[in-house]
């Protein structure tokens, strides 16, 4: 059998099965195929397959009695040779395309709307959202709800939620953007002083980590918000800045000696410099790197671009929080926010200098 990729199955499932039982019973729907899954992400490939991919969508009423049953008994047991019938998998929480044995427990989630984005962001995202919502939810979260598709808004309610999250205001997005530069200005000296003192793998830890995060603002500043770890690089060579970076970055990670990492991460960091001045988000900023004060390292000196953007910023919540078990659950998420945002005072005397040393 030929892949079909995941959304496209979705779609046509919607299209040739979902729809005319629907309409037959006069529903009035909205239907989409968004949140978790590669499919929704449009990274999805034929080992994607294994667990909770098929036929499958979300249908939004305003009355789901009955709807979950119907669908159970009219749905057929397979559309374009893929089951229709979902089983769990054993000691996972997951679940697997089988044959049917029964009743049809099929994968089209039934939800009402103003339940369902509030599950999944913490909040009902309606206009206008607000910065402490827009910090405290991880960008994968935002990527999850404005890709995949909708593929029917009856309901009039879809389209006008995803446009609402489609992207930042510019206000939050340059918070969000100086974050991200802080980021590396935290961390770009470290390459040099770890080789220095004889650490080449801390060099190179500190050299992907800065690696990943240069990969993130690329995205931020495309206006794409960026996935998790599994798709990052995915994501990245789709940006038209991805050819005049990739060798660099690549180069960097390649790299067996400091000297040579920090190279190519600087010439890396002049490209996305440069890149910034064309936004015209700010004063054109000196995108060449420099030394690290007396030291013989070469820097950027981000934070430069951090405070030109938006002084004082420290971003959004997955640029300081790192676990999919809290990025992953929006109450720890909210929580983790609240308590930055609610407490964001002056370093304490010395702690600039203790964190740059």
């Amino acid at each position: 059998m030929v892949f079909l990729p995941g959304l496209e199955l979705a779609r046509r499932f919607h299209d040739e099965v979902v729809r005319p039982v629907l309409e037959r019973r006069s529903v009035v729907y909205s239907a989409a195929l968004l949140g978790r899954g590669s499919e929704v992400l449009g990274f999805d490939s034929e080992r994607s397959t294994d667990h909770d991919w098929g036929p499958r969508l979300q249908v939004f009423v305003s009355e789901p009695d009955g709807l979950d049953e119907l669908l159970s008994r009219e749905l057929p047991c397979e559309f374009l040779g893929y089951s229709t019938h979902f089983a769990d998998n054993p000691g996972e929480p997951t679940r697997r395309r089988a044959p049917a044995d029964g009743p049809i427990r099929h994968a089209v989630e039934i939800a009402d709307v103003d339940r369902w984005f509030g599950a999944f962001l913490g909040f009902v995202p309606a206009p206008p959202i607000s910065r402490a919502d827009w910090l405290a939810t991880p960008t994968q979260t935002l990527a999850e709800l404005t890709s995949g598709g909708v593929f029917h808004d009856g309901l009039g309610r879809l389209e006008p939620v995803r446009a609402a999250l489609a992207w930042y205001p510019d206000d939050v997005w340059r918070e969000v953007l100086a974050g991200q530069w802080r980021r590396i200005a935290q961390e770009e000296p470290f390459v040099g002083r770890c080789g220095e003192a004889g650490d080449e793998l801390g060099s190179a830890i500190v050299a992907a980590r800065l690696v990943r995060d240069v990969m993130r603002l690329c995205l931020l500043m495309a206006r794409r918000y960026p996935p998790y770890s599994k798709w990052l690089g995915s994501a990245f060579a789709r940006l038209p800045i991805a050819p005049a970076l990739t060798a660099h970055l690549t180069g960097a990670l390649a790299a067996p000696t400091w000297p040579t990492r920090e190279a190519h991460l600087a010439d890396a960091y002049e490209t996305v410099a440069a890149h910034h001045n064309q936004l015209g988000l700010t004063p054109p900023l000196d995108p060449r790197t420099r030394g690290f004060h007396s030291r013989p390292y070469r820097v950027l000196d981000a934070a430069r671009f951090a405070d030109a953007l938006c002084p004082g910023a420290v971003g959004a919540v997955d640029q300081w929080v790192d676990s999919t078990d809290v990025l992953g659950r929006p109450e720890r998420a909210r929580a983790a926010a609240r308590g930055v945002t609610q407490h964001e005072e002056a370093p304490a005397p010395g702690a600039r200098g203790l964190l740059r040393e």
